[in-house]
């Protein structure tokens, strides 16, 4: 039966003509290279199960849904083991299971012996040897009895534990059965070798261990068959897909300097009738191609087109005349996307691409878009990127049409370019402009020399001027993201005169000329009595720009002397906090600099760099230029320390302690971006994270939970926020004296509470309560708006309502139904509406007066706010008593004339809500509504 559903699986996986899909694209959901895929259980966590080498160890296996939902069927059939097969669940494993638990010796209770630091189990095997044995973090397991008890102990932990297990025993079969029974590559002779040892003899141990081999089987299938129906609903690339991109590629591809690469070549020119170039025997596993691409800034990089996506293989192999399949990279969904993330002189000079010219081709019906372009200036959001693209296509059309008559073919430029405003004429009369402003400004100007690069104030002025003109411009039309723009652009300043210019704009300018053209030792001097200024104040951070003092700063980052960069780090950090500062500094590169001194061994400089990383970083471009630079790997970096849990800390401890402070204070900057986000999570930021989240100093705690809150609105991190066990760090958090950090805690129980397991990690751990306590602190908008945010979400489960019932929280939320931001009624009324549900919190709703409120809340215009109020309303409506006030306010109607919402969300609540109105309704002469 088992050979002929793999044979069956076999059959499915070759290719068609018409497709490339196959069931064995799951293997590129692996995160291990093959070298071991042999060698783990079966080929569901080979090939289905998603791995890093991120984080502390390698090999890991990542927070993911689709782990998850491998991991809790692993859970789900060890659990149940010991009922459904006690006969085998009593079998000693050949060798136990071993890992490091984050179970304590607490948890163990009956059927343990516990001796301090030491805990065993009172079941014994034959030779007297504990079935489990845990000695500080150290855990060994014999049989599955006792795997089956530990996952019930581990309660919230057992998704942490299996995953700690199986990351820990690659190959579990060998170990609970034997060598001889694990999965090698080639023929499997595992099955053939256990009906030759029931040949032998009626061995009863043996038979359990085919009855527990077939059962592990059966186990590997479902793994399998779960994860292709997760992997099937992924968006594939299709060898038509691949060739438009690349042939579009090509056309902005050669060896001049603004060219996007050097060469893009494919590595066979043999097309098969399906479209793909790969050999047959690799087209099984969803190949499709293999190019070889040669960016202006990277050693030539050989990669691999596969229907999951596309990915950086072992290269060509010189003595064998073939390619190493290997994947040596993450999956990314495209080829522009890949060369993002791996060249940023790629991003640059698809900036310089003024135009991108159209053709007169053939549109079929069904269009497939192959995003190419994504510079420094572009990043429109879905939907506006959709409209130009209709407009650029119909534009095209309409101009094929018209000039059929002749033979001349029509170019468009790109829709992308022109909603930029850059054009030709544009473009020479910016230029034309920046030189004039250089010719002034020219006599205020003299040289600094570097010792490392010997670039002048001025050429890093002269080429970077252009940027600055078109900054604005480009970050109107901003990538895609989930993140909101923090700075809002303020119109750059001139002053018209010299009367009012204040003395320290003076005081600074003369600064300048020693700053520029002194030795080491006047340009630290120079530094210091910069410093002396009030650098807070608008006017200084001004002077220092309009006298050309920033590109001196930022060239001296460049140098290699320790004091002038420490110098001119404290003063960018401190001017920073402005706006067209921040701008300016990512302008003249400033931000590619810092990233690099995040590498130096000097933990001062590293402390510096970061903090002003995390005040540039405050715009999309900003942040955007510290991820393709790798500013995003070296920032995780930042946060490995060795005393992370300390408390009295040595001068040495407290140095890489504030080290990690000022890194989590870049990545909470960067987190606002999506891509970031990811990044994040890939440089193994998460497991850092939560160690840091256990620390005790306030000062590391705020931008850790920041961050964590940032990026909860990704449902990758909810997952490991919950299975890190940083719940309980949260809610503990509620309790602390500093209102920034409570924010930021609430902030990110509000996000997570979305999943119902974590809804019930607040409830256990009791976080309810200090939930409750801080409805008392209503000066504070923004915590009162986390906290009523984290409450509404916690009241969605029954369990936590009815604890809430005994806070008193309805009584409280009533009373702040009036004089609130929209932000937070949003929140109360939706609270209110979840925590309506239970009968006795609408007869405190009416005995409060909380119903002439919401009911005056039904003629507002926030479309979220009418959305949750008339589903309290609505709640409300279900008790007669309600029903008549909410009747005699007029409650009905407004419900009634909700109904001509654009919105559908506030349309359907709204007739939701009528409902019970009709329902309670007064019978009128005598005649019921119903």
């Amino acid at each position: 039966m088992i050979l002929e559903v793999l044979s069956n699986l076999n059959d499915s996986m070759i290719l068609s003509e018409s497709s490339v899909w196959s069931s064995s694209d799951c293997v590129y959901s692996l995160r291990c290279p093959p070298s071991i895929q042999g060698k783990t259980m079966g080929a569901a966590l080979a090939r289905a199960a998603q791995w890093t080498a991120a984080g502390y160890g390698t090999g890991t296996l990542q927070i993911t849904p689709l782990n998850e939902a491998l991991l809790n069927q692993i859970i789900k059939f060890a659990e149940d083991f010991s009922t459904r097969h006690p006969q085998e669940a009593v079998v000693v494993f050949k060798e136990p299971l071993e890992w490091k638990t984050q179970l304590g010796c607490s948890a163990f209770g009956e059927g343990y012996e516990i001796d301090g630091a030491t805990v065993k189990s009172e079941a014994k095997d034959e030779d007297g040897q504990p079935l489990l044995l845990l000695t500080a973090s150290n855990l060994r397991v014999r049989n599955f009895d006792q795997l089956s008890r530990l996952l019930q102990i581990a309660m919230e932990k057992k998704l942490k534990e299996a995953q700690a297990c199986l990351e820990a025993n690659r190959d579990p079969i060998v170990k609970i059965l034997g060598p001889e029974y694990g999965t090698v590559e080639g023929e499997d002779k595992s099955m053939l070798h256990l009906l030759e040892k029931v040949k032998q003899g009626d061995d009863p141990e043996t038979e359990k261990k085919m009855k527990i081999f077939i059962l592990l089987h059966q186990l590997d299938m479902q793994l399998l068959n779960s994860s292709l129906k997760h992997i099937s609903q992924d968006i594939r690339l299709s060898p038509a897909a691949v060739n438009n991109e690349v042939n579009l590629l090509k056309n902005f591809s050669g060896k001049g300097v603004d060219t996007v690469l050097e060469s893009l070549e494919y590595t066979s020119d043999y097309t098969f009738s399906n479209g793909c170039r790969a050999p047959p025997w690799r087209q099984v596993h969803g190949e499709i191609c293999y190019l070889i691409i040669k960016p202006h800034d990277t050693d030539p990089l050989c990669i691999t087109c596969s229907t999951a996506g596309v990915f950086l293989n072992g290269g060509e192999l010189k003595s064998k005349g073939d390619i190493d399949y290997e994947r040596k990279s993450d999956i990314y969904k495209d080829i522009v996307t890949f060369l993002r993330e791996r060249s940023p002189r790629f991003v640059e000079n698809m900036a310089k691409q003024q135009y991108t010219f159209f053709k007169e081709p053939t549109y079929e019906k069904n269009y497939q878009r192959v995003e190419v372009v994504d510079a420094k200036v572009s990043g429109q959001s879905q939907n506006h990127y959709d409209y130009t693209e209709k407009n650029v296509h119909e534009k095209v059309k309409s101009s094929a049409a018209k000039s059929k008559s002749t033979d001349k073919k029509k170019l468009e430029p790109s829709m992308k370019w022109k909603n930029i405003g850059l054009s030709a004429a544009r473009s020479a009369k910016a230029a034309k402009n920046v030189n004039e402003e250089q010719r002034r400004s020219s006599s205020m100007s003299t040289k600094i020399k570097k010792k490392a690069t010997g670039i002048s104030s001025e050429s890093v002025k002269m080429q970077s001027s252009l940027k600055c003109k078109i900054s604005d411009k480009s970050e109107e039309v901003s990538e895609s993201s989930s993140e909101t723009e923090e700075d809002e652009e303020q119109p750059v300043r001139h002053q018209e005169g010299n009367t009012d210019l204040p003395s320290e704009y003076w005081g600074i300018q003369k600064l300048a000329k020693y700053l520029k053209g002194g030795n080491p030792t006047a340009t630290v001097i120079a530094l210091c009595s910069m410093r002396d200024f009030n650098l807070a104040q608008e006017t200084c951070q001004l002077a220092i720009r309009d006298v050309g003092c920033l590109e001196v700063l930022i060239n001296l980052l460049d140098t290699e002397e320790i004091k002038c960069q420490i110098g001119s780090l404290k003063i960018l950090k401190e001017i920073s906090q402005n706006t067209l500062i921040r701008h300016a500094i990512a302008d003249l590169g400033g931000l590619e600099i810092m990233v690099k001194i995040l590498d130096s061994p000097d933990k001062d400089l590293k402390c510096l760099a970061a903090e002003t990383i995390a005040n540039v970083a405050r715009f999309k471009r900003a942040r955007r230029t510290v991820r393709l630079h790798g500013g995003i790997k070296r920032l995780v970096g930042l946060l490995e320390c060795p005393s992370v849990r300390s408390t009295g800390l040595t001068l040495y401890q407290a140095k890489d302690t504030e080290i990690a402070r000022c890194g989590a204070l870049a990545l909470w900057s960067c987190s606002k971006s999506t891509k970031n986000k990811e990044a994040i999570r890939k440089a193994g930021g998460i497991p850092l994270l939560a160690e840091w989240l256990k620390s005790s100093h306030i000062s590391i705690l705020t931008p850790v939970v920041g961050t964590l809150q940032e990026c909860a609105s990704e449902p990758s991190y909810r997952l490991a926020i919950r299975t890190e066990g940083m719940i309980e760090n949260l809610v503990n958090n509620l309790s602390s004296e500093h209102e920034e950090l409570q924010m930021h805690c609430a902030s990110a129980i509000f996000k997570c509470a979305e999943d119902k397991e974590t809804r019930d990690l607040v409830r256990l751990h009791g976080g309810l309560q200090p939930l409750s306590v801080l409805l008392g602190n209503s000066e504070n908008k923004q915590l009162l708006a986390a906290v009523t945010g984290a409450i509404w979400k916690c009241a969605i489960s029954g369990e936590n309502v009815s604890k809430f019932h005994d806070y008193k929280v309805v009584e409280a939320l009533v009373g702040l139904l009036t004089d609130q931001p929209e932000e937070v009624l949003i929140n109360i009324v939706g609270a209110l509406g979840e925590c309506c549900q239970e009968p006795i919190n609408r007869a405190i709703i009416r005995q409060c007066g909380g119903i002439p409120p919401l009911v005056k809340l039904l003629t507002g215009t926030n479309q979220a706010l009418l959305v949750n109020v008339t589903k309290a309303v609505g709640a409300c409506a279900t008790e007669p008593e309600n029903m008549m006030i909410i009747d005699r306010l007029d409650g009905v109607r407004l419900l009634w004339s909700l109904l001509k919402n654009p919105n559908p969300d506030v349309q359907a609540s709204a007739a939701w809500a009528i409902c019970p109105c009709i329902e309670n309704a007064k019978p009128y002469n005598g005649i019921s509504w119903v």
